[in-house]
């Protein structure tokens, strides 16, 4: 599975961003799927997972009530959606894949990650 991350860039705290993560040559609706982040010099960290029935799930306290993460089977496409966004929300987001599983446990698929940076 190719998975392409898009959205990234360059705002201003209190701004929103939406990444998204395409599937390429392959329909993933049957996958569960998952952002994480990796700041720099920081560890990477799972931010939102989706499972495969659209039921979401949030995994970093930071952004709960401020990220949404959701997928459009007929597009192929699972976003994640940032509002409110602030500097410690830099970080370059990675979309990935667990074909495996159900929920989201352990990806066997990843994007190239798209680069998000919030100035204060």
């Amino acid at each position: 599975v190719q998975l392409q991350a898009s959205g990234g860039g360059l705002v201003q705290a209190g701004d929103s961003l939406r990444l998204s993560c395409a599937a390429v040559g392959h329909t993933f609706s049957d996958y569960a799927v998952g952002w994480l982040r990796q700041a720099p010099g920081k560890e990477r960290e799972l931010v939102a997972t989706i499972n495969s029935r659209g039921e979401p799930s949030k995994h970093t306290d930071s952004v709960k009530g401020r990220f949404t993460i959701s997928r459009d089977n007929a597009k192929n496409t699972v976003y994640l959606t940032m509002n409110s966004l602030t500097p410690e929300d830099t970080a370059v987001y990675y979309c990935a894949v667990d074909s495996y599983n159900y929920n989201f446990i352990r990806p066997n698929y990843w994007g190239q990650g798209t680069l998000v940076t919030v100035s204060s």
